[in-house]
């Protein structure tokens, strides 16, 4: 079944919803040739944060309500910073991320006894994308990026980027400042995480971003590279250039990071909620389907050998 990538209050209400109807847990082979019930699991999962990861976690999520129909997995999309916000406050129990946890995060959550258990759970490549209809620009250097996206940047015009370019207004659409994405991208293109223009249009819902892009021929915008490949009739991903050659954003280049902006993506549950065995049995089940189910959305999945060290740190 095809995927969508959905935002926000529609999601939680999606998943809340599907969980409506009861059922009865996961069953094991006995010694007999008759199968009794495994532990039955109840309760309720919250995952919060990443725009990014939150196709895979949703994703995973309607899978592993199917076999454990009295568990509520909600997931919510606030950004990573955003989610983490909550996560160190325990407020959720995982948080989706598009970068690494921050050390003042770590420092923050062990005021409530709450530590973190990093997993990666793809590859992903931030994607830097046009409109179709766009004909003049197939690659960007790393230099025009920073130009167009740095602090005080004064460009208006794609001509101001590169004089081989028309002197059509140029539209701008990115992640907000509660992002993964806006953080991990301004460090990598304008040299420190945060620096940026502000007089864009940001915003935490990618799905806003790809809209705003794709109704101006003279727009561009970024974002994770599951959107991109949603939206691929109506979008062109540009070809980036760190100084080794155009390189175009796809599984091989992704997974290799020769793509310039390639990187992991996390899931980050608090090794308090692992204690809840709905919870454990969740991530488990996540790390064990998550190769198929961040393709089926669009991200690039890690080696067999990235999930199984994973899996070990759960156990």
């Amino acid at each position: 079944m095809k995927r969508f990538l959905m935002t926000g209050a529609a999601l939680t209400a999606l998943l809340m919803l599907a969980t409506a109807c009861g059922g009865t847990g996961t069953t094991q082979p006995s010694d007999s040739n008759t199968t009794t019930p495994a532990p039955k699991l109840s309760g309720e999962i919250k995952v919060d944060g990443s725009s990014t990861v939150g196709p895979i976690s949703i994703a995973v999520a309607e899978e592993f309500m199917k076999v454990n129909k009295d568990v509520k997995v909600s997931v919510g999309i606030s950004g990573t910073s955003g989610g983490f916000k909550k996560w160190v406050k325990g407020e959720t129990d995982i948080n989706d991320s598009s970068r690494k946890i921050k050390e003042s995060e770590v420092e923050e959550a062990k005021k409530l006894g709450i530590e973190a258990l990093e997993l990666p759970v793809a590859y992903d490549g931030i994607t830097v994308v046009v409109s179709k209809e766009n004909d003049f620009v197939q690659c960007i250097t790393t230099a025009e990026l920073k130009k167009i996206w740095d602090k005080d940047s004064t460009v208006k015009t794609w001509k101001d980027v590169n004089p081989a370019w028309p002197a059509e207004e140029l539209k701008l659409y990115g992640p907000g400042t509660d992002s993964g994405t806006f953080e991990y991208f301004t460090e990598h293109i304008n040299g420190k995480a945060l620096q940026s223009r502000s007089n864009y249009t940001a915003s935490e819902d990618d799905n806003t971003l790809v809209k705003g892009v794709t109704g101006s021929k003279h727009a561009m915008g970024y974002f994770g590279y599951a959107y991109y490949v949603e939206n691929a009739a109506k979008l062109k991903a540009l070809q980036v250039d760190a100084g080794k050659g155009c390189v175009a954003p796809n599984d091989e280049t992704i997974s290799g990071l020769t793509y310039p902006i390639a990187r992991l993506i996390y899931i980050h549950p608090s090794k308090k909620a692992l204690e809840r065995p709905e919870v454990k049995e969740f991530v488990t089940f996540y790390l064990k389907n998550a190769a198929t189910l961040a393709k089926e959305v669009g991200y690039t999945p890690l080696s067999s050998k990235q999930y199984e060290e994973a899996l070990a740190k759960v156990k």
